[in-house]
């Protein structure tokens, strides 16, 4: 039975993606914040007792990191699914500005690159020895089209920036792990209807996730560093 990490899984695509890959007989080590509060990941968890384990991790705490690193220690995992993520503030959500220009609010941009970009690295970093000890050696990031450069549309500083970081991370992850046989991709979702993505968002999430998992599963070591839409559409950093 192969194993995957997904992080981020107490909502949107995180959920879905622990609700298909367990569905499809993979074991699931599913982290989330605050798990005691995650319903819904908790009814997947009881409906796949034998696959879904549970995991408390907030991502921009590296300090929980290492001691999940810590309690999985010596256990192979497969895939690595770097997910979660934080959008910022939104100016459609309440008139708040402070990822505008002219409005910057800069700690809270140190936070976005935090959760978006230094903790991806981090993750990598830490349950690198699981990976090389798993069958398919592959790790995945969740990044953005906002983060492309070619498809720039202004506004979403902090956001945009921390998107455009993490592939280019990922891209030079790609180069370096290659040697020790791991393949590393790099995804964008599309335009989902979750919490993140609002209600103008119009790829439906199965959609999506079936499309990153096929994504997934074509990852090689020749394609390794590419950044592709679910749908296999070529992206640019």
């Amino acid at each position: 039975m192969l194993t995957v990490l997904i992080t981020g899984t107490n909502r949107g695509l995180g959920l879905e993606m622990v609700r298909q890959y367990a569905g499809q007989g993979w074991t699931v080590l599913a982290c989330c914040r605050h798990p005691k509060a995650a319903d819904e990941l908790q009814k997947l968890a009881a409906y796949h007792p034998d696959q879904i384990e549970v995991h408390a991790l907030d991502v921009a705490d590296f300090d929980q990191i290492d001691a999940l690193a810590q309690t999985l220690e010596g256990r192979p995992i497969d895939l690595l699914i770097n997910n979660a993520g934080i959008f910022g503030p939104k100016y459609t959500v309440g008139n708040d500005m402070r990822q505008q220009f002219g409005h910057m609010d800069y700690d809270i941009w140190v936070e976005v690159l935090r959760v978006n970009t230094f903790a991806p690295m981090k993750m990598v970093e830490r349950f690198i020895r699981n990976i090389e000890a798993g069958r398919l050696k592959k790790i995945a990031v969740i990044s953005s089209v906002i983060g492309s450069s070619t498809d720039a549309e202004g506004q979403f500083y902090a956001y945009g920036s921390s998107k455009a970081a993490v592939s280019k991370v990922f891209a030079n992850l790609a180069v370096d792990l290659a040697p020790k046989g791991i393949a590393v991709g790099i995804f964008c979702p599309g335009w989902v209807p979750t919490e993140m993505g609002g209600p103008g968002a119009h790829v439906p999430i199965e959609d999506s996730i079936a499309g990153l998992r096929a994504r997934i599963d074509e990852l090689t070591l020749e394609n390794a560093g590419q950044f592709r839409r679910y749908n296999n559409d070529a992206l640019h950093f």
